[in-house]
């Protein structure tokens, strides 16, 4: 993977870590209801699932690319359609707000799986990363190396934002309430011109 493509990849992986979903939701309760070092064991769980959705994708694909290499620009076509399709969702969506329901989890390994099934088990990540990551796969290049470095970078971004939110979770709360909606629309956005420019990209 060369360098520019690796620096978009990264931008998007940003834009997709900042996005509300549910492993930052559950980052952000668990952060409120144990603290931030203990929800560090519902972020590695999470990180180990996104890694997993991130090589079920990417191999899949290279199967389909190794049959029929024109699949690529079929995939990548679809794959624009779906995230402008996800923008207009996460647009539209209702502001993010933090659970205050007292949560049953309490040991380090609860937590880790509460993290990891959340990331295995939503549909829409796996969907989004089916049609996320043929933008930048090149079939000329080894596909494990590519898979080593963008199943890294996102899970180190994922995994420091995740963190993050969890640290200051009580303090998050409010302001979420505030500008939730505009953040929703702002990122919905940002999917929308990802969905459109990635497709046109050689």
């Amino acid at each position: 993977m060369d360098l520019q493509n690796w620096l978009v990849y990264t931008a998007a992986a940003v834009g997709l870590s900042l996005t509300p979903g549910p492993n930052g939701l559950l980052a952000l309760t668990h952060g409120a209801l144990y603290g931030a070092r203990r929800t560090v064991f519902t972020i590695l769980g999470g990180s180990v699932g996104f890694a997993a959705v991130i090589a079920l994708s990417m191999f899949g694909i290279g199967a389909l690319l190794a049959a029929n290499v024109g699949l690529l620009v079929l995939l990548k076509w679809l794959g624009g359609a779906y995230l402008v399709w996800l923008g207009i969702q996460v647009w539209r969506s209702p502001a993010l707000a933090q659970s205050r329901t007292e949560a049953k989890l309490t040991s380090g390994r609860s937590l880790f799986q509460a993290g990891l099934f959340s990331a295995l088990s939503n549909p829409k990540g796996i969907l989004f990363f089916v049609a996320f990551l043929p933008q930048f796969i090149d079939p000329a290049q080894s596909l494990f190396v590519q898979f080593v470095i963008m199943a890294a970078t996102f899970v180190v971004i994922e995994f420091f934002y995740e963190l993050i939110v969890a640290s200051l979770a009580d303090r998050i709360q409010p302001w979420l309430k505030k500008v939730g909606k505009t953040f929703n629309r702002v990122f919905g956005g940002v999917f929308i011109g990802i969905g459109i420019l990635l497709p046109l990209r050689g």
